[in-house]
């Protein structure tokens, strides 16, 4: 773990500094160590750090407990967001061993609303309440069902729930969860219901989902309806803000 966050925060992204933010890998079977690595790597200049969405299928704790607590004090001491790609639980969305590969990517985004149900009934914003999750390549236009549906179920069952009665999940999710998008028009269209700030945009380059080599083109037309305040946000500023990521003097 130490080798590769080295080269990558050393070389890698040291080759570009004002256009790579460094992301870090952790020690995941050790969440004291993995908590000394966030501290060690953000001395170095680490902005991110990788982490599952859900560690449970991987053979770990859950969200539930405490013992990821020393790993998200150290993120929140360090305001290092944790990344969570899909898939990164090891799970994919997959319906059945002849379904085509075509499904599991068209259910992508279901591994991010899995993640955000379980970051927002747990008690890890409550005992954490200043620390980021990004959801990495999900997409968002899932985000303004899923907070409706959240809160029903928040509003109609979290008497008899062990949940959190005062605070609304989805004032909760803007507070600390960010999506991304790559090529997303429901989620533009409804950006307000998601909250602009918590919109980041992504390239996907060099996956097949991406629109390489005619990203700003077409991210261009897709946010032509937006204002220029928000789009500037969407595409830079809230990544910026996230990553803590100031532009270069």
């Amino acid at each position: 773990m130490r080798a590769w966050n080295d080269f990558h925060l050393d070389e890698w992204a040291a080759a570009a500094p004002d256009r790579f933010i460094p992301l870090i890998i952790l020690p995941l079977w050790d969440p004291v160590a993995a908590a000394a690595e966030i501290r060690r790597c953000a001395a170095k200049g680490a902005r991110a750090i990788s982490f599952p969405e859900c560690a449970v299928p991987l053979g770990l704790p859950s969200f539930y407990t405490d013992h990821w607590d020393p790993v998200f004090a150290a993120a929140q001491e360090t305001g290092m967001p944790l990344c969570m790609h899909f898939g990164s639980s090891g799970r994919p969305p997959i319906t059945s061993p002849e379904a085509p590969m075509a499904v599991m990517i068209s259910l992508f985004g279901t591994n991010s609303m899995y993640a955000t149900a379980d970051l927002l009934f747990s008690p890890v914003f409550y005992k954490f309440p200043n620390l980021k999750v990004a959801l990495s390549e999900g997409g968002v236009g899932w985000v303004p069902y899923l907070l409706e549906r959240i809160d029903q179920v928040w509003e109609k069952h979290r008497w008899y729930q062990n949940v959190n009665k005062e605070v609304r999940p989805s004032d909760l999710f803007r507070e600390h969860i960010f999506g991304c998008f790559i090529d997303d028009s429901e989620g533009i269209v409804r950006r307000e219901a998601i909250g602009v700030d918590n919109i980041l945009w992504e390239c996907d380059y060099p996956h097949s989902d991406s629109n390489w080599p005619n990203s700003r083109e077409f991210t261009g037309k897709l946010l032509q309806d937006v204002s220029d305040a928000d789009a500037h946000k969407i595409v830079e500023l809230n990544a910026r803000k996230l990553f803590n990521f100031p532009r270069a003097n």
